[in-house]
């Protein structure tokens, strides 16, 4: 958990580590209830944000640099099923870290166990994947090079500065589980087969998961 003295003031990467750090705190409440509320509202607010407002001010910038949306056959039907079903599992582990964690995505309010269920047991971090499929759709039915280019961005930008730090706090949490969990199932690409854990404890302690950089 966080150290008791004070801390320090460091520019750079290692500061910046330091305070991400700070903000990962276990869910208070153990309300299923409280807890669902707190990820529909995050999640109607994140969709509004980067699905919606996001892809309109990017369209009116490309507009204004003279730059055409780009076309492919059976764009829009193809768009929609990629949206429709990146849509239904990031919801899908929006709801197990409800359910199996007893917590939410925030990191301010994460899970306490940790979750090897739903699409966490074939993926390491499901909500990161398909949001990334999310924004990837828009920016394919909208034609718009610069959201896909955006949400490239922001995919790398979460597995360089966000992953390291919730990992290391998950390591710390959540320990032999933990590592265990990320040593099967990778951070990007999923298995075939579900994991299944062979602890007593899983489900019983923990937050959302996962190692291997891919």
């Amino acid at each position: 958990m966080l150290s008791a003295s004070a801390p320090r003031r460091e520019g750079g990467p290692g500061g910046l580590a330091s305070g991400m750090a700070a903000l990962f705190r276990e869910a208070r409440t153990r309300s299923r209830a409280v807890l669902a509320g707190w990820t529909a509202v995050q999640s109607a607010v994140l969709w509004v944000a980067t699905l919606v407002a996001l892809p309109l001010i990017l369209l009116r910038i490309e507009a204004a640099w003279g730059i055409e949306q780009f076309t492919i056959l059976g764009q829009v039907p193809l768009a929609m099923g990629l949206f429709g079903v990146c849509s239904l599992l990031n919801a899908s582990a929006g709801a197990a870290m409800v359910r199996w964690g007893r917590g939410t995505p925030l990191p301010t309010a994460c899970a306490p166990r940790l979750v090897v269920r739903g699409p966490y047991a074939y993926v390491r971090n499901p909500m990161a994947l398909f949001g990334l499929g999310q924004g990837m759709a828009v920016g394919l039915g909208l034609g718009s090079w610069s959201m896909m280019a955006v949400t490239a961005a922001a995919g790398l930008g979460w597995h360089v500065l966000v992953r390291p730090t919730e990992e290391a706090d998950l390591a710390r949490r959540l320990g032999a589980d933990y590592e265990a969990y990320r040593g099967e199932v990778r951070c990007w690409i999923p298995r075939f087969a579900p994991y299944v854990s062979s602890s007593t404890t899983v489900g019983h302690r923990g937050t959302e998961a996962g190692h291997s950089d891919v």
